[in-house]
């Protein structure tokens, strides 16, 4: 009985401890996104993503950023860039909670694709494809979302398979 107690005191701790962490916490406990971590360090972003928000989240994974050119990640870290990386981070996060059932209700709502406003103030544009959300950036680029709902206290985490970018 003990035991089962111990057992059952240990898994409450564990999902209250994951229920605690913020979207900040989420992305640097994946393996698939420590670029975007040293990103938000660099940008000195993460004591705002580590307030109440509610934030949603779109975070390019490793990969995602992999795919820019060649200099480009080595570049935006530069000190001397922090506000083009803070702009184009910003341009990741949507204020509020959209979890992935809301925003397949919002594309449908909108006969097939939705336009939401980022930190920043640029603006992505939301679609379907073969049953996948594809954000649209300002300047044509698109990335898919590969994965959803991982749900934070401040929010929710989106991963997509590409870096999109503000004008």
């Amino acid at each position: 009985m003990k035991i089962k107690f111990l057992a059952l005191l240990l898994v409450g701790s564990i999902l209250s401890a994951t229920a605690q962490q913020t979207v900040v916490d989420i992305a640097v406990g994946s393996k698939d996104h420590t670029t975007l971590v040293a990103a938000v360090k660099a940008a000195d972003l993460a004591g705002v993503l580590q307030t109440a928000g509610p934030f949603t989240v779109f975070a390019p994974t490793n990969d995602a950023f992999a795919k820019l050119p060649k200099g480009t990640v080595e570049s935006l870290l530069k000190p001397e860039n922090k506000a083009t990386l803070a702009k184009i981070l910003s341009y990741h996060v949507i204020a509020g909670n959209l979890d992935a059932a809301a925003v397949v209700e919002a594309i449908t709502s909108g006969k097939g694709s939705v336009t939401v406003k980022t930190v920043s103030g640029g603006s992505l544009t939301a679609s379907l494809k073969d049953g996948k959300v594809v954000l649209t950036d300002e300047n044509g680029g698109t990335s898919m979302v590969v994965a959803t709902d991982l749900k934070a206290n401040n929010g929710v985490i989106h991963v997509i398979d590409t870096v999109v970018l503000p004008k």
